[in-house]
């Protein structure tokens, strides 16, 4: 369809240590669990809320999968860019379908930017990973002082 456009981007934590995976194929995959927040203040009772949404988030580009499994913990803050995507399966024990609807990094239109240094990778703040399949091991351990305002690689 002309036109259209699949495109998700979230901020948010993950809410659990990411899982790495080996495929049939030999290749890897991560699955992430990501929580976005939104809150606000109750007209009626002047009582501040929140609502946390979960969102799923498989990653099938190998160079991400590996920035994921070196780089990203529990608790980080992260910037994705996906596509949605809804998967179908039987429920063995019920024999009802199933529906489960994720966000997809996989090809040129995905990306991860880790935001904050609680993810370990040593205070640097700007690996930024676009469907690169490694970044550039000088980078890794300056510190974030030392770089300049352009990307440094």
């Amino acid at each position: 369809m002309a036109g259209s456009l699949n495109k998700v981007q979230l901020i948010g934590r993950l809410g659990a240590d990411p899982e790495i995976k080996q495929m049939v194929n030999g290749k890897s995959v991560a699955r992430l669990s990501i929580a976005t927040s939104q809150s606000w203040k109750d007209k009626a009772s002047g009582e501040r809320k929140e609502k946390t949404e979960w969102h799923r988030v498989v990653i099938f580009n190998e160079g991400l999968v590996n920035v994921v499994q070196q780089y990203v913990k529990k608790g980080a803050n992260v910037y994705i860019e996906g596509q949605l995507s809804t998967r179908k399966w039987k429920d063995e024990a019920t024999g009802q379908d199933k529906y489960s609807t994720e966000i997809l990094l996989q090809g040129y239109n995905s990306s991860l930017t880790m935001l904050d240094s609680r993810s370990g990778n040593n205070g640097n703040s700007n690996l930024v990973s676009e469907d690169k399949s490694s970044l550039p091991k000088d980078n890794l351990n300056q510190d974030s002082s030392d770089l300049d305002d352009e990307i440094p690689f």
